[in-house]
């Protein structure tokens, strides 16, 4: 009998020696706290955090792309109300509002319900511990991963893929994943993996490796792209934002010529370059 309670001694002092290596059990967050949430990993322990001040943006301030809106609401009213919704994947030039429109989205719908969590790229493969924290929660979660684009061989890339379609375990129907990115498939594609492309009889075989890049982006039920603005849009969201930070209708006439000296030095029209002027130029009529 003593030998055995030896050996139960030195099995509990090498389990409690093995817990120190595990990482901590995940912990609820304070689902009151906010409409906004962070997925945060500190070395072994990870979990939700609330965002106090989330970045409200109305739907009403995107301006030019009144099509794309109709599309993601309609797609976010759908998953609101319980019916079937797609993935949705925002893709295009830079600073033309994929990353608002998402912001837009939670700020018009939190009300109804709505929750969103950001997920850093590199923490994508925390997905499946995500979403099984959300699982059997009576809100509908966005998973939001801002300027998404991936290398060659890492590993987010084959969790992202798992998440979305997959995997042997299904996403419960609360959850969708929004995202952004600057490329349309994600990941870089090069000239000689095109030239690997093989025609048989009259007909288009992609390589290898472009149809593995395709197929991750081809999760997304919904593809929405946005196009760098023209000059009559950009100078229509600097009067939007002129008018919104208050500056007088005369002063906002008067500053076109500003506006499109502005664009060109930042060598680009776009929603981002055009608030930027525009917080520039309101804050001379500040007191």
């Amino acid at each position: 009998m003593t030998d055995l309670n030896q050996f139960l001694s030195r099995a509990e002092r090498l389990l409690e020696r093995l817990e120190q290596f595990l990482p901590p059990a995940l912990t609820e967050p304070d689902w009151n706290a906010s409409v906004a949430f962070r997925w945060r990993r500190n070395g072994k322990a990870a979990g939700l955090q609330p965002i106090p001040r989330p970045h409200q943006i109305r739907l009403s301030d995107l301006q030019d792309i009144d099509d794309k809106k109709e599309r993601i609401v309609a797609n976010t009213r759908q998953f609101l109300t319980g019916k079937r919704a797609n993935n949705v994947l925002l893709t295009g030039a830079r600073g033309t509002g994929k990353s608002s429109l998402v912001k837009a989205v939670l700020t018009e719908f939190s009300g109804q319900g709505l929750r969103l969590i950001e997920v850093d790229k590199d923490d994508l493969i925390d997905l499946p511990d995500i979403v099984e924290q959300l699982e059997g929660r009576p809100e509908r979660f966005i998973l939001f991963t801002d300027d998404l684009s991936f290398e060659d061989g890492e590993p987010a890339y084959k969790a992202l893929k798992s998440v979305l379609d997959g995997s042997v375990a299904a996403v419960p129907d609360n959850v969708l994943i929004y995202a952004t990115s600057n490329r349309r498939h994600l990941m870089p594609e090069y000239f000689a993996e095109n030239a690997a492309t093989k025609h048989l009889d009259g007909e288009v075989h992609p390589a290898e490796a472009v149809e593995e890049k395709i197929s991750l982006s081809e999760r997304f039920g919904l593809w929405i792209s946005f196009y760098p603005f023209s000059q009559d849009e950009y100078l229509a969201v600097v009067n939007h934002w002129l008018g919104e930070f208050g500056v007088p209708p005369e002063a906002i006439a008067g500053a076109r010529g500003e506006a499109l000296q502005w664009a060109l030095l930042r060598g680009s029209r776009s929603g981002r370059v055009a608030w930027q002027f525009a917080r520039d130029y309101a804050g001379r009529f500040e007191a």
